[in-house]
């Protein structure tokens, strides 16, 4: 399919992720097939994982924060007695160990990985050192020292037992190394452990249910027909507070300006959704003299 000069798309198109597959390459793949000028991913995932990537489209992308910083579900697997550079397959194993937890061993482990927890993210990862990706210097065979980070574990679950390894889910913060996870819960455990799968369930408001492969996006013929498959920008937002502006209101604040919040029954939020007709104007900072604009949509209906 030749095409010509993309066009302006706005919207969600939530990926469940291939395996083997890059964020990047999957953002410049959807690009391409809904013929659109501008998309970005929320939270990246490894080539070694699958599931939720949220692409934003046009307009979308000014919220992609708001995506990102909120919280994430996995569901993993960590095969006992076996390290990797990687903590993943896509390495070779460097180091064995032949204990095998048990399952009273499992659980009563899982406790210490709730809340606030410290981790020292992999050296095989995309943060970057002196504004180099840390995984080019380790392969490079360059030495790299990675900075303690704190995240947060909302919930950790057993969900299968087998002869060398266990499935887990997670509910996490940004920011948060499942691979890490299950490296440092296996040696909490007294052995060795690295990901044979990792699959993100959830990202923020985003799930599995929401997603579409990626192989049958690319069997629809027509370009329309994909683009019927776009999330309304504002489903990223469910969940905040909205106000309806007046139509003088909505031109002031899609030109940056605040506006006056006595016409309006409304709280102090730090943000809030600001609509006309029906249609998304800009995220707001209300407060007790203006509501100020924190990002401003340029959408028509």
């Amino acid at each position: 399919m030749k095409h010509t000069k993309a066009d302006n798309v706005n919207g969600w198109l939530i990926i469940d992720k291939p395996r083997g597959m890059g964020s990047t390459e999957v953002v410049g793949k959807t690009r391409w097939l809904m013929h659109a000028n501008k998309n970005g991913h929320t939270g990246t995932l490894d080539p070694f994982a699958t599931g939720v990537l949220p692409i934003a489209f046009g307009e979308a992308t000014k919220l992609v924060p708001f995506v990102t910083d909120g919280r994430k579900e996995y569901e993993f697997l960590v095969k006992w007695g076996e390290q990797t550079a990687t903590d993943d397959t896509d390495s070779e194993v460097i180091a064995r160990c032949e204990k095998k937890p048990e399952h009273s061993e499992i659980m009563a482990a899982i406790p210490h990985f709730l809340g606030r927890i410290t981790q020292i993210p992999p050296v095989y990862s995309a943060i970057k050192i002196n504004g180099q990706p840390a995984y080019k210097l380790a392969r490079r065979g360059e030495n790299v020292t990675m900075q303690p980070r704190e995240v947060e574990i909302f919930a950790l679950e057993l969900l299968a037992e087998y002869p060398d390894s266990a499935k887990f889910r997670v509910e996490c913060s940004k920011g948060t190394y499942v691979r890490t996870l299950g490296k440092d819960l296996a040696m909490f455990l007294g052995t060795l452990g690295h990901l044979t799968m990792l699959r993100r369930t959830k990202c923020g408001i985003f799930s599995v249910n929401n997603t579409i492969l990626l192989e049958n996006l690319e069997k629809m013929e027509y370009v329309e027909n994909r683009r019927k498959l776009l999330l309304p920008i504002e489903t990223s937002l469910r969940g905040i507070a909205e106000i309806v502006v007046s139509e003088e209101d909505a031109r002031k604040l899609s030109m940056g300006q605040s506006v006056s919040p006595k016409n309006y029954d409304t709280t102090v939020s730090e943000c809030a959704a600001a609509f006309f007709n029906d249609c998304l104007i800009a995220l707001v900072r209300i407060e007790e003299r203006k509501i100020s604009p924190i990002r401003v949509f340029n959408l028509e209906k």
